[in-house]
């Protein structure tokens, strides 16, 4: 019990301000990520795309300005702006009660349930670690974390503009030891993408299929690089367990079918959240 609460003091006991702050921080920020998540994808095929015409000779398709800030949010049915008043987060989606205000589509869910758990995850972290550098630090891997999640989710992408600066970041901020020694960072990185690698070729070698994309490597690999290599079998078992019981109750509600690809990437963003968050509680408790 003593070591208990040694714990809960050493991740700050209770900081109400810094998690009220974080809150409303997350609500706004959370917006933003739903310009990330809707609009990353799009990017990215629109690059492949007018790759593709240039290389062929022909016209771009898509010669006109499409970024995370250009055009302004519209809706993707009849596509009518978003007036400013409507794009308050969370409370824009309840005015509309939940339907574009041109056309009356059913705005997705998505957009306010990002939103509340940015602001939730926002309150936890600061909760733990204030909102000094290390809390700032765990708020930033945090919301790449969520970006990712829900973009695989959506579109089985784990866009490397993401991966790939969290992985140097986790590197970064690990410089001065910040969550885990450096050296168990830099082994960490290179081991995530190792574990996965080797997992992924045996499977394609004994099935002949792919069990899953480069990108999970990459996240796994940040994952250590911000959470030490001692974090990696935690979060493969959180994430598997969490997936297989999501697969397979998915499979008995038949709303997908058994040979469906399912998502690893929101399953390791949830592991790595719980590891940063909850890991030496876990490590107390002899979860791992």
């Amino acid at each position: 019990m003593l070591e208990l609460l040694t714990l809960v003091d050493a991740h700050g006991g209770g900081n109400a301000a810094a998690a009220a702050l974080a809150a409303c921080a997350g609500l706004l920020i959370g917006s933003f990520l739903n310009v990330v998540i809707h609009r990353l994808p799009q990017m990215m095929q629109r690059e492949a795309e007018n790759y593709l015409a240039h290389e062929a000779g022909r016209s771009l398709p898509h010669g006109e300005p499409y970024n995370l800030w250009t055009p302004r949010s519209a809706c993707p049915h009849c596509a009518e702006p978003v007036a400013a008043r409507h794009n308050i987060p969370l409370l824009g989606y309840l005015l509309l009660r939940g339907r574009c205000a041109a056309c009356g589509t059913a705005i997705s869910r998505r957009y306010p349930a990002v939103e509340i758990l940015t602001a939730l995850l926002s309150a936890l972290t600061a909760w733990h670690f204030g909102l000094g550098l290390e809390g700032v630090a765990a708020l930033a891997f945090v919301y790449f974390l969520i970006a990712l999640g829900f973009i695989d989710a959506h579109t089985q992408l784990l866009p490397d503009s993401l991966t790939l600066p969290l992985l140097w970041l986790g590197l970064l901020v690990n410089l001065d030891d910040a969550f885990v020694p450096l050296n168990d960072a830099v082994i960490g990185a290179a081991a995530g993408y190792l574990v996965l690698w080797t997992i992924y070729w045996i499977f394609r070698l004994v099935t002949g299929k792919e069990g899953m994309g480069y990108g999970d490597f990459k996240l796994l690999a940040a994952l250590g690089a911000w959470l030490g290599w001692q974090a990696l079998p935690l979060i493969l078992v959180l994430a598997s367990c969490v997936g297989a019981l999501v697969g397979i109750t998915m499979v008995l509600l038949r709303k997908q079918s058994k040979d469906q690809t399912i998502p690893f990437g929101p399953y390791l963003a949830l592991g790595g959240v719980l590891m940063l968050l909850y890991g030496k509680f876990l490590l107390l408790f002899g979860l791992y």
